[in-house]
């Protein structure tokens, strides 16, 4: 009995001490046997370029693009190919003339191929109204929506000391110029609702206290299409403390 006790104990222990079936220290996996470790390497030494260096470039900076990853560039990328004619020469034609023609408004602030713009020369628009906006972006949304037909001023961005925007890195002091223009009876602050945003918008109006214009921002509340139950606290809040007559 003790000795078939000692060899079932042998057996297990050559039972443990096999490559097959030997623990790693760290992870408590089987460690890999000598033909799975050449099988690995075989596997990384393997190619993995699919396309010249040329289409690797393109498809890494479509990447870059906002709402473009990696995958979502790669078929960019093969559609601008197969549409080389009808499509990619266009546009490489398109990015080159915005490369040499397009500035920035020396005004407002706004990207054009001319200064001033297109919004800044444009008579139709009424003069006394200066809406504010932190980017270009802000101002082609409001454009787009055709909801007012004032004339713009673009800051470049918001008020931020954790990322070190400060006053100076912004338009402020031609914003507050502009305001002071005799034909200026309105200044709307088109800001983002954020921290930020309404920071900004806070310390622009202390500077116009000498300016005879009245200051408006953009309503809080409601979006159109909203309901209720999926809203945050603040957005009721600002709501209710906004309301108008009906």
């Amino acid at each position: 009995m003790a000795r078939e006790a000692g060899e079932g104990h042998l057996a297990a222990y050559v039972h443990l001490a096999s490559p097959l079936t030997r623990p790693s220290l760290s992870s408590g996996h089987p460690l890999p046997v000598n033909g799975e470790r050449e099988e690995r390497e075989v596997e990384s030494n393997m190619a993995t370029a699919v396309a010249g260096p040329e289409i690797e470039k393109l498809i890494q900076l479509l990447s870059k693009l906002p709402g473009l990853g990696p995958r979502s560039a790669r078929r960019a990328a093969l559609h601008l190919i197969k549409k080389r004619e009808l499509l990619m020469a266009p546009l490489t034609a398109a990015l080159q003339t915005a490369i040499d023609k397009i500035v920035v408004c020396k005004t407002c602030g706004n990207i054009d191929t001319h200064d001033p713009c297109t919004v800044c020369t444009d008579m139709r628009r009424d003069p006394s109204i200066l809406v504010v906006v932190a980017d270009v972006a802000d101002l082609w949304a409001l454009e787009r929506a055709s909801a007012v037909n004032g004339r713009y001023h673009v800051l470049g961005g918001t008020l931020s000391p954790l990322d070190g925007v400060g006053p100076g890195d912004l338009s402020i002091d031609a914003l507050i110029a502009r305001a002071h223009e005799p034909q200026v009876k309105e200044l709307i602050l088109a800001l983002n609702a954020t921290v930020d945003g309404q920071t900004t918008a806070h310390y622009i109006t202390e500077f116009l206290a000498g300016a005879n214009v009245k200051v408006t921002r953009l309503a809080h509340g409601v979006p159109v299409g909203g309901e209720l139950d999926y809203l945050d606290e603040g957005t009721l809040s600002a709501a209710m403390k906004q309301r108008t007559l009906f």
